[in-house]
């Protein structure tokens, strides 16, 4: 491996048989591993004799710089993030600090992971076969106004849409408001596919309709799926429809 690089990797949705080969040589190889702590423990069977940073959090920024102090000394630094690492996670925040002439000498290499969304939709069925989009409900790094005009732009234009983050403890009123909105744009029976924990042990599958949401049971560890009219439940899989039957079948 080369020195100067800092690896921003993908662990994927949880489970081990999802991390991509690449990652795993690249954790291997690495003798420094950052992120946050509970994904650490996580994983910590992979992480023996390495040197970890770690925090929780909102040390974000901290942690990444921890990492890139240690890559100037001449280590070999992976920085972990659950999914993919460029998706709500590491990758950008990396780059953004290597533009800092301290570490204008050091490169950043994504190593890419399975996302969240592409897990759970894979455990729902196919519910992003054609075009969606991905908004996180978190306001802490983008205001309420800013997310809210967001989701009435997706609602709007009939896209599926993946909500990250969509509930807290303290946090309960956004995932209402967003529902709200689409129940604006779309009808009541449009179909929802929500996964707790997408491929760990843990995780459950529930399949609504828009005007049953389950807002009591959505917290942090939830990603929802909201579907549009070409979405459908059919043998036990939640998938959108494409449009192969109606341009192949005769």
């Amino acid at each position: 491996m080369q020195k100067n690089i800092v690896y921003a990797v993908g662990m994927g949705p949880g489970d081990l048989n999802l991390l991509t080969p690449a990652a795993l040589d690249v954790i291997k190889k690495c003798d420094t591993i950052a992120g946050y702590t509970s994904y650490l423990k996580h994983y910590e069977s992979l992480f023996d004799n390495k040197n970890i940073i770690s925090n929780g959090m909102r040390g974000e920024i901290e942690r990444c710089r921890q990492a890139l102090d240690v890559a100037l000394e001449g280590k070999q630094v992976a920085v972990i993030s659950s999914g993919d690492p460029g998706v709500y996670a590491m990758a950008g925040l990396l780059l953004e600090l290597i533009e800092e002439d301290k570490y204008k000498s050091l490169t950043v290499e994504t190593i890419p992971g399975i996302s969240a969304s592409n897990a759970a939709a894979a455990v729902l069925g196919a519910p992003l076969m054609n075009d969606y989009a991905i908004i996180s409900l978190s306001n802490l790094l983008t205001p309420e106004e800013i997310i809210l005009k967001r989701i009435k732009g997706v609602a709007e234009a009939g896209l599926v849409c993946v909500l990250y983050n969509p509930a807290s403890k303290k946090r309960r009123t956004l995932i209402k408001e967003c529902m709200s909105i689409f129940s604006q744009s779309r009808p009541e029976n449009t179909l929802i596919g929500i996964v707790y924990q997408a491929t760990k042990p843990e995780q459950k599958i529930t399949i609504v309709e828009l005007k049953d949401f389950p807002f009591d049971d959505i917290n942090m560890n939830t990603l929802v799926i909201i579907g549009n009219e070409q979405t459908v439940f059919r043998n036990g899989k939640l998938y959108t429809l494409r449009g192969y039957s109606e341009k192949y079948r005769k």
